[in-house]
């Protein structure tokens, strides 16, 4: 069944309309606080679409990316109490109390490393406030591990350029149905334990 294909198409029609930086801008931002789908989703495709510009989407990505990452830091210092129980509800207080024992043992490296990973950057962010880890260490270890994962992300796009979107389009319905059964196996392991 190709399910994914077509919203793959969609996207990558997405990327060349002439608000696509914008749109890229706001979802970097709100990324890092608060939303949870990472901006990777809008600048492969845009890279992909123009490879010219893969490097300034990247840098957009990158600035957009650190500036959400102080308002979750902001949240995490002055209104942990508040969004505390939307930690809970998302499942998300278990990686936080993760995160603060992370800050006590390693610091800065924690948002290096969370910067440029999967993890979810918001739950650090939030953490590194809620820690009151000193705000100058937090802004250039988000900038570095932001921006090497979003280069990295634009340049494999813009090297790779047609042959590698095509090759990412005939396995696109693949990785797809992979990654819902790779949710509902995580789905199904929170519910059991």
């Amino acid at each position: 069944m190709k399910l994914f294909t077509p919203l793959y198409d969609q996207v990558l029609r997405w990327s060349k309309h002439p608000k696509a930086p914008h749109y890229l801008c706001g979802l970097s931002f709100a990324e890092s606080s608060f939303f949870p789908i990472p901006p990777d989703v809008m600048l492969m495709p845009m890279s992909l679409a123009r490879p010219e510009k893969a490097f300034y989407y990247a840098w957009l990505t990158t600035v957009f990316s650190v500036l959400g990452g102080l308002l979750g830091y902001v949240i995490g210092y002055t209104l942990l109490d508040v969004v505390w129980p939307w930690l809970e509800a998302t499942g998300h207080d278990a990686t936080f109390d993760k995160a603060a024992s992370f800050f006590d043992q390693y610091g800065l490296w924690v948002v290096l490393m969370a910067g440029f990973s999967p993890i979810p950057y918001k739950v650090f962010t939030i953490a590194a406030g809620a820690a009151h880890m000193a705000l100058l260490p937090f802004i250039i270890a988000s900038l570095i591990g932001r921006g090497a994962r979003f280069f990295l992300v634009a340049g494999l796009m813009k090297w790779g350029g047609e042959r590698f979107e095509s090759r990412l389009r005939a396995s696109v319905d693949l990785l797809g149905w992979l990654l819902v059964a790779l949710i509902a196996v995580y789905i199904a392991y929170r519910l059991t334990a």
